[in-house]
């Protein structure tokens, strides 16, 4: 599912330019769930831009669903990301001016799906909210926004799924709901899941934890 060899990421010019990535060889394989642990900084975050398509990398190669990243512009890149990649991230990003279903439905509606609003509610009501179809992102709680995120995320079956500090923004036991929900689906589905996250307790629940440091891959085990 993902191939990434010796990717480096570099920021600004000389003498002042920073390295975030120096050289990163990642495999993760199709219904894989792989944690990305790291401190602040490590270049966790940079690290799944490249890998979703939204960053380009200053060099190296990554291969996502069969497609060379690398090489596709932008155009190309935005089409390769459509119904392969969905993104879970920490501030929900939903549309304020839209209810939960019409959030939802905003994907399928891009890539000219004529049953957007019928797959959009069998989603909402698979995590939990077929209540709330008509509330707005004000009007929700933070759990229920992030299911809504969780919704909109999947309900255009992606075979590849990104998730970034999801419980970040949540109390703890709002987070543990959230996370049960996510693996919930990821089981469901059977896309592979990458979660990016600081809590080990977390991450020992995916098949793999990969920690990165520094900008480097300092370790890649398998959870006791």
């Amino acid at each position: 599912m993902i191939e990434a060899r010796n990717l480096t990421l570099a920021l600004g010019k000389p003498p002042a330019r920073t390295e975030i990535l120096k050289g990163i060889d990642l495999s993760v394989q199709a219904g894989e769930s792989v944690a990305l642990l790291g401190p602040s900084g490590s270049g966790k975050s940079s690290l799944m831009a490249i890998l979703a398509g939204m960053e380009r990398p200053t060099s190296g190669s990554v291969r996502v669903a069969g497609l060379d990243f690398d090489r596709l512009n932008e155009n190309q890149l935005a089409i390769a990301r459509r119904g392969r990649i969905g993104i879970i991230l920490q501030a929900f990003h939903l549309l304020p001016t839209m209810t939960a279903l019409e959030n939802v439905a905003v994907p399928l509606e891009l890539a000219g799906q004529t049953d957007a609003f019928v797959r959009a509610r069998a989603e909402l009501m698979a995590v939990g909210l077929g209540h709330r179809l008509t509330h707005y992102p004000s009007q929700l709680s933070g759990g229920e926004q992030q299911r809504v995120a969780i919704a909109r995320a999947l309900v255009s079956r992606p075979t590849l799924l990104f998730a970034d500090e999801p419980t970040g923004n949540l109390d703890g036991a709002t987070g543990r709901e959230i996370m049960d929900l996510l693996f919930a689906r990821h089981g469901e589905t059977a896309a592979t899941l990458f979660v990016i996250t600081h809590d080990r307790v977390l991450a020992a629940r995916c098949d793999r934890i990969i920690e990165l440091a520094d900008g480097n891959i300092v370790s890649d085990s398998i959870p006791a």
